[in-house]
């Protein structure tokens, strides 16, 4: 039966002092309403463990996203925004989205080292609205940083026959001949292997990802190349009938990306990319003709993005991207393999001064979204933002925000069969559309900040994975309506010698899925009605640091799931740099430090304890 939001939403809007806080970049063309600038870190830890840092790594312990991984994040993460669901959430880097056309399962599957990108920039409602493509409630969003001379390189071991190795390296200087013009060279290769920390949850990755970079007075221009290739299985993967699945993914990105200021505080960026991503499935692993899958996707893409300012209280928010992609499967039966989309948005900006060092601004667009095989759709855009700059350096942002997006579903959903199998497709499926209405207050001083915000979200026609007791099949795509209510609260607060993080998560949800005989949700379904995070840096001396990551949560109950709904994690890491030995540091890590056992999708095994110990010299 559906469940009725009991919070009046009236009520909760007056009351609230939440959260809707974002990590920002120099590379980001506006920064003002729905990312609150945050100046400390959204996590205490930035290296995984068990194996190379990835764009995906310690998201799980972000209060911002839920993560939901099999294996563990870097194999197979399932990134999450406000109770959405996978395919809701896109990945942008400069002004393009990485789509992939089959499954957002692989979405993350980005072969780019994270030392070339800014820290992730979580997007939600009118940014979300006006710069992701496909993706209806957030996006995680990366700028290109500059090349820097520097690099390290790095051996670690640990339980579970874990073994890694990485080599990073940057060399940036001056053109000859060239006035103010900078070329930088970057390039790494990480690898890293184990048994898993369950039976069947072995791993074989590697990543090589290279750039060429010219920087001038005003511009920055990236050619990059990157390949990974990804080995893991995982006892029930996607299914629930206790098999040990594998996955085989290679992935390959070439991107050519130019961003170019102008005029007092103007800039535009233009991106361009291809993306080639092939997989191979395997149902069971002991008996590998019982079924498997093969598919082979390509993307191409143009995007364009930037902002504006035609005078000091009148600018210009705008973004495009074309996208084109094909699909080559064994699964796919109804000849839905290619489609083209279009995203055009933008959002006209207004300034005015107030008395009291104060700041009134006001955003008001739209967003066109469209493919050759979909309806197309026009969603409206904006926001105004109260914005105080007291005299002490500190500042607090009052704002309220209403936003539309759309998206449509991806191969697996549309393509496949509909009568059977493990992957059950729906031809009727149709563009998913999202209205989201936030109410957000931030305050940052000097050395704290406090970031808030409560929404409502309204998804209809999303497309959830559900199961069937009724069935034989794992998983089955079905349209619902679903409200959805937050709260959200994200604190930092920086010490002398430390650095805390805390946060706390809210979610209520209202489901509809019509007369559809469902039993259980894998995805839309899953997600804590209440989650806590804290983490901490501490600077024990000059030569030892200590940082930790804990998430508390309590999940909404699910049928699939075979532990209980409450779950604790912690992520430890204890760094040693001797100080006889410059650049050297000796990093012991643990995660899963209680050996959770949650499942963090319903009917997959969680993940073990893993603890290791790394050597890392930086130049």
């Amino acid at each position: 039966m559906p469940r009725v939001v009991q919070t009046n939403l009236f009520a909760l809007l007056c009351s609230i002092v939440t959260f809707s806080a974002v990590s920002g970049d120099a590379n980001e063309v506006n920064n003002d309403i729905e990312k609150i600038m945050v100046k400390g870190s959204t996590t205490a830890n930035k290296e995984p463990v068990g194996t190379f840092v990835s764009l995906v790594s310690n998201l799980e312990y972000d209060p911002r996203v839920d993560l939901q991984s099999r294996n563990m994040a870097e194999a197979q993460a399932d990134v999450t925004i406000r109770g959405g669901i996978f395919e809701n959430t896109g990945f942008r880097v400069g002004s393009a989205t990485l789509l992939d056309p089959q499954t957002g399962h692989y979405f993350s599957e980005i072969p780019i080292a994270p030392e070339m990108l800014s820290k992730a920039n979580i997007m939600t409602g009118a940014d979300n609205a006006l710069y992701g493509v496909n993706s209806s409630v957030g996006t995680v969003s990366f700028g290109w940083k500059p090349v820097k001379t520097a690099g390290s390189v790095s051996i670690g071991t640990g339980n579970n026959s874990f073994n890694l190795h990485r080599v990073h390296s940057g060399v940036s200087m001056p053109l000859d001949n060239a006035k103010d013009w900078i070329i930088g060279f970057e390039g790494e290769y990480s690898f890293s292997e184990s048994d898993g920390t369950i039976d069947n949850g072995d791993h074989d990755f590697n990543r090589t990802s290279a750039r060429v970079q010219l920087v001038g007075p005003s511009s920055q221009t990236d050619l990059f190349f990157g390949s990974q290739d990804k080995f893991f299985g995982w006892p029930n993967m996607y299914t629930p009938f206790n098999f040990n699945e594998t996955e085989d993914l290679k992935t390959q990105l070439f991107m050519l990306n130019h961003t170019q200021s102008y005029a007092s505080d103007s800039i535009f960026e233009i991106s361009a990319y291809t993306r080639r991503h092939n997989d191979h499935y395997i149902f069971s692993r002991e008996n590998p003709e019982i079924f498997q899958a093969f598919h082979k996707t390509e993307v191409k893409s143009v995007a364009f993005s930037g902002r504006h300012e035609q005078t000091e209280s009148f600018a210009l928010n705008y973004s495009a991207q074309f996208i084109e992609d094909s699909i080559e499967s064994t699964s796919l039966e109804n000849n839905f393999t290619s489609r083209r989309y279009y995203k055009a948005s933008i959002l006209p900006e207004y300034k005015m001064s107030l008395k009291d060092e104060q700041q009134l601004t006001f955003r008001l667009g739209a967003a066109f979204d469209d493919t050759d095989r979909d309806d197309s759709e026009v969603s409206l855009i904006g926001d105004i933002a109260w914005i105080t700059f007291n005299s002490d350096d500190s500042t607090q942002t009052l704002y309220l925000s209403y936003a539309e997006a759309s998206q449509v579903a991806g191969y697996t959903a549309i393509g496949g069969s509909n009568t059977g199998g493990l992957f059950r497709s729906n031809y009727n499926l149709e563009r998913e559309t999202t209205k989201n209405l936030e109410l957000g207050l931030a305050f940052d001083g000097l050395t704290w900040s406090l970031d808030s915000a409560v929404f409502y979200r309204k998804d209809d026609d999303l497309t959830d994975w559900t199961y069937s007791l009724s069935s034989t099949s794992a998983r089955s795509a079905n349209p619902v309506d679903i409200e959805t209510l937050g709260w959200e609260l994200l604190a930092t607060t920086r010490l002398a010698n430390a650095e805390i993080i805390t946060s706390y998560t809210f979610l209520d949800k209202s489901e509809d899925y019509g007369a559809v005989d469902i039993d259980a949700s894998f995805y839309a379904l899953n997600y804590p009605d209440h989650r806590l995070t804290f983490g901490a840096i501490w600077q024990f001396t000059d030569n030892v640091e200590i940082r930790v990551d804990n998430e508390w949560r309590r999940q909404e109950q699910n049928i699939l799931r075979n532990d209980g709904d409450d779950a604790f994690f912690t992520h430890l890491t204890l760094k040693v740099s001797p100080s006889q030995f410059q650049g050297l540091d000796i990093i012991f890590a643990a995660d899963n430090l209680w050996d959770e056992s949650f499942e963090e999708i319903p009917g997959t095994p969680g993940r073990g304890e893993q603890y290791t110990a790394t050597v890392t010299y930086n130049w």
